[in-house]
């Protein structure tokens, strides 16, 4: 009995399964957990956190836009960690903090913390044109 062989497919199939048989991978934590949260989507919440407590003294930073961008645009000398831009005629004023300068300079989430909380409070500052004592009383008090 001669039986014909199925021509060989010229796409490759799907893969439906890994190499050993046990199906794909799930996440390694449930969304709700903090390991599930990325580093940046974790320094947009500390930004967040700091910009809530300073809206509670200051109702005008309302109308500020606050962002979180990775890295400056071609520093000149000392690599900053936050800028503000004053309002012009169509955009809002906005405040931005570069998130890899800050990270690298703390060593864990509560110095992160502290620092992006000062980084926030002196631009509010330099945009109101205050000084940062009077923005948050407890700046640079540990």
């Amino acid at each position: 009995m001669d039986s014909p062989v199925p021509p060989r497919p010229t796409e490759p199939r799907p893969r439906r399964r890994d190499r050993h048989g046990r199906g794909m991978r799930g996440p390694v934590a449930p969304p709700q957990v903090p390991l599930a949260a990325s580093r940046a989507e974790s320094f947009r919440d500390l930004v967040q956190d700091s910009v809530e407590r300073l809206e509670r003294r200051w109702p005008q930073l309302a109308d500020v836009d606050f962002l979180v961008l990775d890295v400056p645009g071609a520093p000149e000398g000392s690599v900053p960690l936050g800028s503000s831009v004053p309002a012009q005629k169509e955009q809002p004023a906005r405040i931005v903090v570069y998130r890899r300068p800050v990270e690298i300079r703390t060593k864990n989430r509560d110095e992160r913390a502290l620092l992006v909380h000062e980084v926030v409070v002196e631009q509010v500052a330099e945009l109101l044109g205050l000084a940062p004592e009077s923005v948050d009383p407890r700046y640079g008090q540990d």
